[in-house]
């Protein structure tokens, strides 16, 4: 059974922080998209564990007042994710509504104002 080691990064001028309290440890990173290799190289180095069992848990700070930005990230991806599952959704419902219309002879420009698509794209909808 491995621990998982709490990650908390901070900015420090061009750098990021990385600290493990748990390990009284302290790295750093250029980049934020650095941060996981940083932070698992340094708890591995320290435990004497092997880099692929190390398993962390980052939690991003800004300065004084921001707090902690996980939560903020996490909902705004988790949100994203969302529309873009909607999106997906509706270009195939589009698509297929869009051949409907076209089996039952409406004209493309129609389906086209319809839709609010041009005529063009029902042409590519329908033919797909």
């Amino acid at each position: 059974m491995s621990t998982t080691y709490t990650v908390s990064v901070t900015r420090d001028g061009k750098w990021w922080m990385v600290a493990v309290p748990e390990l009284d440890a302290l790295t750093q990173a250029r980049r934020l998209g650095d941060v996981d290799t940083a932070a698992r190289e340094l708890v591995a180095l320290e435990t004497g564990t092997a880099l692929h069992e190390v398993s962390i848990d980052v939690h991003v700070e800004l300065a004084a007042g921001d707090g902690d930005l996980t939560a903020r990230v996490a909902d705004i991806r988790d949100r994203r994710e969302r529309i873009e599952a909607e999106d997906a959704k509706v270009r195939a419902d589009t698509a297929a509504f869009a051949r409907e219309l076209a089996a039952a002879q409406v004209p493309v420009r129609d389906i086209g104002t319809l839709l609010g698509v041009t005529f063009q794209r029902v042409s590519q909808l329908v033919n797909t």
